[in-house]
């Protein structure tokens, strides 16, 4: 059995779906979710839907039963990670799981990222537990830039803090893929430094968007500050805002630049080009 954690967001669901794709019966899977009662389409799939809330550690033993492997992906809620997934270790520890695999962040172990800490918190921890591992070190989603993308359509600009820095991004369904080519593998490596394989840059996004859109749209580059009170003054909370900005900063430093190719290699093809995403998202 593999068992599917955060099977309910936009990552997990895609994952299984890759799961599907590469054969697996759906008997075969579970999802994990936080609220099953709200998880009917994954249980149309045939799939066995199973509560597992990160924040309520007496539902993961029961989640994990029978799990031979486990995606853990990584939880949302920035500055409560950390003890979340150390929860579903210590379960899985428990539960005699055979391999647990973990989307970290890229580079976690180097980079000053401001996501990072607890994803590097988290990856010492699945080290030191002794279970069989593998990190899934994932760089940025291209639909991180979804709502910057469709407001470019009518406002025919893209704000940001990067000054000319560069992401190599991917979409999720790239590192669904991976992942599901992960959990289907019978001795995968213990880490994979995952991202895509064209780095870009904002002002690339800008060009990208108006050719598909058919409108002018360009790139308006901002120091941080100034960036911060456009983010604050547009209703953006300010903590999203500062952390926002401090990824743009990273971004402009190239920590999200680096193309080593592992994601494409366990895709067994080129990962999706920026342009595809960007058409995909504006006619969704």
């Amino acid at each position: 059995m593999i068992l599917v954690t955060g099977a309910g967001g936009s990552l997990g669901r895609l994952t299984m779906d890759a799961l599907l794709a590469r054969g697996v019966p759906a008997g075969d899977i579970i999802a994990g979710v936080r609220s099953p009662e709200r998880a009917k389409d994954l249980a149309a799939l045939g799939v066995e839907v199973r509560e597992a809330d990160y924040d309520r550690p007496d539902t993961l033993p029961g989640a994990l039963d029978g799990a031979r492997r486990v995606l853990l992906i990584s939880g949302n809620e920035v500055g409560r990670r950390e003890p979340q997934h150390r929860a579903v270790i210590d379960a899985a520890l428990a539960a005699g799981v055979e391999h647990l695999a973990y989307t970290s962040i890229l580079h976690a172990d180097t980079t000053p990222l401001v996501l990072a800490p607890e994803h590097l918190a988290t990856e010492r921890h699945l080290r030191a537990s002794g279970l069989p591992f593998t990190l899934l070190r994932n760089g940025w989603y291209t639909e991180n830039y979804e709502q910057a993308i469709r407001r470019a359509v009518t406002e025919g600009v893209i704000a940001s803090a990067t000054d000319g820095g560069r992401v190599a991004s991917a979409p999720r369904a790239d590192y669904a893929e991976a992942a599901a080519t992960v959990l289907t593998t019978e001795r995968p490596a213990e880490m994979y430094e995952l991202s895509g394989d064209t780095a870009w840059s904002m002002a690339d996004l800008a060009t990208v968007v108006g050719e598909v859109a058919g409108v002018p749209v360009t790139h308006r580059s901002l120091p941080p500050a100034e960036y911060e009170a456009a983010l604050t003054g547009s209703g953006v909370p300010v903590e999203t805002a500062r952390m926002l900005v401090g990824m743009d900063v990273d971004i402009a430093a190239g920590w999200l630049a680096d193309t080593p190719g592992d994601l494409s290699r366990l895709l067994g093809r080129p990962t999706t080009p920026l342009r595809e995403t960007v058409t995909a998202l504006l006619a969704g």
